[in-house]
């Protein structure tokens, strides 16, 4: 996916909702100048930034991602997403080397956000976020960093944290890492 598509789109969302930046700086707890450098830019910011920004907008990450704002998510009860019809959101530069897949991404009003997770092995940034957050390992190993202490987590482990601690994690070894991630941002403003 082309990253300026996601910062074309925030700006745009921002601007239909007669959002300034001043006032979207105040709510995201960012500064005024980073977020006027992420709608210039062609790299999107980290996903936990792109969180902040879409909270604060009163939309769902996914609808940064929309390569065609006039196409939304639908408010229905069930969406089915099959494993070729995920989106996937290539993580560069600003996002860490991590790779995204969407989950759901059809679903309207969801309040939590399920991806797939590949981590970069070589790189790492640290998160913090409003909400809780869940991680299952489906594939290798990560190492997971919560409040400064690390656990390595295997296939099949899972974790439940306060995502608004600072946390970080890579893929560990040769195979990389596949992680499902579900966060929840129970403060929409």
């Amino acid at each position: 996916m082309d990253e300026a598509i996601i910062t074309k789109n925030i700006k745009e969302i921002r601007q239909k909702r007669n959002i300034t930046l001043e006032r979207l700086a105040l709510v995201t707890h960012l500064s005024k100048g980073y977020l006027c450098k992420i709608e210039k830019s062609q790299k999107a910011p980290p996903f936990s930034t792109l969180n902040k920004i879409a909270h604060a907008l009163g939309v769902e990450v996914s609808t940064l991602l929309e390569e065609d704002q006039g196409v939304t998510s639908r408010d229905v009860d069930m969406v089915i997403t099959r494993k070729g019809e995920r989106k996937m959101v290539v993580t560069k530069g600003s996002l860490y080397g991590y790779t995204y897949e969407a989950i759901a991404l059809e679903k309207g009003g969801k309040n939590m956000i399920p991806y797939i997770i590949t981590p970069a092995p070589e790189e790492r940034a640290t998160f913090k976020h409003q909400g809780e957050e869940f991680i299952l390992v489906l594939e290798g190993k990560t190492e997971f960093i919560y409040k400064g202490k690390r656990y390595i987590m295997e296939k099949g482990d899972a974790v439940y944290f306060d995502s608004g601690a600072p946390h970080s994690g890579s893929g560990v070894g040769k195979k990389k890492a596949k992680l499902l991630s579900v966060m929840f941002n129970y403060k929409r403003i």
